[in-house]
């Protein structure tokens, strides 16, 4: 493993091209585009004012940068660097920007989501979508590129509307059994649409993309319901975690809970391995150090695979406060469906790893400080996660490790993978760097 050297970013606005070609950073007011292989710089895009959002078109052949105070979307052309695009939405507002799947249009929500706008740059025309219902996943695309999925909000009740990609054409417009729905997700196989309630309410619902109802699905009622959902990519599981700290596996063929996975206190479960992450400190560094010699002052750590009974560290939430840290908001299957990971929130330093082969907890990590990020990689079935640290850690099931970055006072606080899973990209607040795995390298050459 090669560690590059570091580089300025702002806003954590970092992103590899879907080709893996390129690196984009926003740099304030600048686009910086890089090499993958060289990491030298290819182009510095200036934009209108600071850069707040970044993008890549599906083909990686543009990339547009949002400045939401301005209400500007500026677009960026890799081939021909001259070529200019800058879309206003006026005194309408910016609040979101997002390309198309054909990576020619570009789709606006203003203000209050009052409207969404889609600008094309084929044919420099403009049509608008009126009723967009103000929620993060609100707005999907199906995985063929074909098919968007909107979620609306008119006559208080919901609604969703289904449009063709090719002419944004309304095929069909349906109304939800919902009384605040909170997201919508189409299925990896783009059969069907997974539609949920807001967090006050347990309720998941699962739609043909004509608008019937196949099933509806609760666990409980009366309670703080659904945090996160999360299809698995072969699209045959659904995984729902919620405020009671459990993840509930929903199957394809009847979409009722197939098995419940708990996150206990105390973990004593037989063939389940616990990797507990243990420092060691050092003296603190003098604030003139350099950074090579800084790095010395790091405190140390590894893994120690722990015997069974293990008492998983928990925090109290503050019940009395909105959104309190508890339950699962974090849930993700590996690439080839095999494993799963969940973070429960009143338990900030643990990663619960599942095999869904067995239906059953495979590993435990146990980290010395809170989660900030964890990915799998695109490839493999393996992970990295950061804890706001020097260090990157990563598992895979044949074990863990902990791997320190060799960069002074660097402290990981993002990641994510290049997409053939060669290499990673790692964020401080204002710094980057990329981690590159030489023996993947080396065996392709």
């Amino acid at each position: 493993m090669n560690f590059s050297e570091l580089f300025h970013q702002s806003g954590q606005l970092c992103r590899f091209s879907p080709d893996g070609k390129y690196l984009a950073s926003a740099v304030d007011y600048r686009l910086v585009i890089r090499n993958t292989d060289t990491l030298q710089i290819e182009n510095v895009f200036s934009c209108v004012d600071t850069i707040k959002y970044i993008e890549w078109s599906c083909d990686s052949g543009f990339i547009l940068c949002a400045m939401f105070k301005r209400s500007i979307v500026q677009v960026w052309s890799m081939e021909q660097p001259e070529w200019v695009c800058k879309i206003n939405e006026g005194p309408a507002g910016l609040v979101n920007a997002v390309w198309s799947p054909d990576g020619r249009h570009i789709l606006t929500t203003s203000d209050f989501n009052i409207r969404i706008t889609v600008w094309s740059l084929v044919t420099k025309s403009v049509s608008y979508i009126r009723y967009p219902k103000q929620c993060d996943k609100g707005l999907v695309f199906s995985n063929n590129g074909k098919f968007m999925a909107l979620a609306e909000r008119r006559d208080c009740s919901d609604y969703i509307s289904v449009f063709a990609c090719d002419n944004w054409s309304l095929l069909k417009n349906f109304e939800c059994e919902t009384e605040d729905l909170a997201g919508i997700q189409w299925s990896p196989n783009d059969w069907v649409l997974a539609v949920w309630e807001c967090e006050l309410k347990y309720k998941i619902l699962i739609y043909h993309p004509d608008g019937r109802l196949l099933s509806t699905y609760s666990a409980y009622d009366w309670a703080l319901g659904i945090k996160t959902v999360s299809w698995s990519p072969t699209s045959q599981f659904l995984a729902v975690g919620s405020y009671d700290e459990k993840v509930r596996i929903l199957n394809n063929r009847t979409w009722q809970k197939l098995i419940e996975f708990s996150h206990p206190e105390t973990i004593d479960t037989e063939n389940v391995a616990v990797y507990k992450e243990i420092e060691t400190r050092t003296p603190t560094a003098p604030v003139d150090l350099d950074p090579p010699t800084a790095s010395l002052f790091n405190s140390q750590s590894k893994y120690e695979c722990q015997p069974l009974p293990v008492e998983v560290p928990t925090v109290k939430p503050n019940v009395n406060k909105a959104h309190p840290k508890i339950g699962v908001s974090t849930a993700y299957f590996s690439p080839d469906t095999k494993y799963m990971l969940t973070r429960n929130d009143n338990m900030p330093c643990v990663l619960w790893i599942w095999e869904i082969k067995r239906l059953a907890l495979c590993s435990v990590l146990i980290q010395a400080a809170p989660i900030k990020c964890v990915k799998w990689d695109p490839v493999k079935p393996r992970l990295a996660l950061c804890t706001g640290n020097n260090k990157l850690y990563m598992w895979s099931p044949e074990g863990c490790l902990s791997v320190d970055v060799p960069a002074g006072r660097f402290a990981v606080h993002s990641l994510s993978w290049h997409p053939t899973g060669d290499s990673l990209l790692l964020l401080d607040k204002d710094m980057m760097c990329v981690l590159i795995n030489a023996d993947n390298r080396s065996r392709e050459s």
